[in-house]
């Protein structure tokens, strides 16, 4: 049965769209129309801006006590809470990220951090007050900077929505989010959510639409700051956007991150923790570590064990709690993919996967591939793919392995594996990038996340990712 939706959560309300447009959301594990949403043009992006502006302006949100701002953010990630099970499902419908996941992820890790920026926000700002050469002293003050456009895409739809909106919130600001056209069914959950805190109208707004409207709202004037997630391709275009304007901009772009196996690791222990370091949800994680870099007194024994890795997947439909690898997210998207894959045929030798799953015809589902003897200057080890494909790449020492790691012009996850942790240590500092894990990787809440090089500009998940939706004012007391 097809879900059909009518409105738009701006300003408080359920409003009608500007025109007839709509988008039809497929469910990436039958392939089947899933719901039919209203798709946003320029008058509506209009009047969410607007909206935004006006609770900025008027309604008291930036200038609300502390302990009042975080008690609205308490209630928000109440309804958020309450509703966890409705917002893994419609992710798990829409991108096709196995239900197990989503249950962690989109309806429980998301939460979190809203709960988390809930708890910074309760803390009333200190007074900055700091010693002058030239007078009696100066006062810092830090103020929301204001209305902010956030850029949601299709992998983590309710969890990269809220790594923006929890610290703008937490900060004072307004927002104006606009979803993937692929998943926008968990945002009408998320405005229910917001609508039953009793955030105040405009506040929050949602406005989902293509990339071309999508690129009017971050060059609206009525925009103060935007923050994307996204592909690296994309962020570039906003970015020279931003740029012109000389407007803030934070951008979590895209990867391609190495797991550095030395030749101490436990292989077992290694293969455990791979799922969800290089091949999370279905591959379709900017942080994954898909070029696994091996030793060469181990490689072949390496490439044995990700192989049987990539084979030991149930792959399936993602609404089954048992299902480990899930579809792509859309048809396009898997082809995509299957691009990559052909490519790789020609540069490397293929040893798991490389096709469809037999008994798979619905849905867009790729078999988890692996391939051997790759070159760190190939495509596939240099491109982003962003599907279940791991690069297995020969190194001969810990200053090799360092040399290849940072062979990328990303740097935004990593890992290292290995039975001394100090060593590990010691290597996880030569490689650069914004994030990695030693023995496992999992983004923490409370620590800064985000990349170097063309993985993007800024950090989320932090308390110094308020600092980037506010704005500083110096004031100089003379006498």
């Amino acid at each position: 049965m097809t879900t059909e939706y009518s409105s738009f959560y701006i300003g408080g309300e359920w409003v009608s769209p500007a025109s007839s447009r709509r988008f039809d959301i497929l469910n990436a594990g039958t392939g089947q129309l899933e719901a039919r949403v209203p798709e946003a043009v320029e008058a509506d992006v209009d009047r969410a801006v607007a909206a935004a502006r006006q609770a900025f302006d008027h309604s008291g949100w930036p200038t609300m006590a502390p302990a009042e701002r975080a008690a609205v953010m308490g209630r928000f990630a109440q309804g958020l809470q309450k509703r966890s099970a409705e917002l893994a499902s419609a992710v798990s419908r829409q991108n096709g990220m196995p239900l197990y996941l989503s249950e962690m992820l989109e309806g429980g890790f998301s939460v979190g951090v809203l709960g988390y920026y809930a708890g910074l926000a309760a803390s009333p700002a200190t007074p900055d007050t700091r010693a002058s050469q030239m007078g009696k002293e100066t006062l810092v003050e830090r103020t929301a900077i204001g209305v902010v456009a956030a850029i949601v895409p299709w992998n983590f739809p309710v969890t990269l929505a809220m790594s923006k909106i929890a610290p703008a919130l937490a900060a004072g600001c307004t927002v104006v989010i606009k979803p993937s056209p692929g998943t926008v069914l968990d945002s009408y959950v998320m405005a229910e959510a917001a609508h039953e805190s009793g955030i105040p109208p405009g506040v929050l707004n949602w406005v989902p639409a293509d990339r071309a409207v999508g690129a009017y709202l971050v060059a609206h004037p009525g925009v103060d700051k935007v923050a994307f997630t996204g592909s690296t391709g994309a962020g570039r275009l906003i970015a020279r956007t931003c740029g012109e304007l000389l407007r803030p901009v934070t951008l979590e772009l895209g990867g391609k991150s190495a797991a550095v196996i030395l030749d101490d690791a436990d292989l077992d222990a290694v293969l455990q923790g791979l799922p969800m370091a290089s091949l999370l949800n279905n591959g379709q994680a900017c942080y994954n570590g898909t070029r696994i870099l091996a030793p060469a007194s181990r490689y072949g024994e390496v490439v044995e064990a990700v192989a049987g890795l990539a084979r030991s997947f149930k792959v399936g439909d993602p609404m089954d709690r048992s299902t480990t690898m899930g579809p792509m997210a859309s048809s396009a998207h898997r082809d995509r993919v299957e691009g990559y894959i052909a490519k790789g045929k020609t540069e490397a030798r293929l040893v798991a996967g490389g096709g469809r799953p037999a008994g798979l015809e619905s849905g867009w589902f790729v078999e988890p591939t692996v391939f051997a003897d790759v070159d760190n200057q190939s495509v596939i080890a240099q491109e982003e793919i962003f599907g279940p494909v791991l690069s297995v790449i020969r190194y001969r020492d810990d200053a090799d392995a360092v040399r290849i790691a940072n062979d990328s012009g990303f740097g935004l996850g990593g890992s290292v594996w290995s039975g001394d942790a100090e060593r590990a240590l010691a290597l996880a500092r030569k490689v650069q990038t914004g994030t990695i894990g030693i023995n496992g990787y999992m983004p923490s809440v409370g620590a800064p996340f985000g990349g170097i090089k063309a993985s993007g500009i800024g950090r989320e998940f932090a308390p110094e990712t308020i600092a980037s939706y506010q704005q500083q004012k110096s004031i100089y007391v003379m006498a």
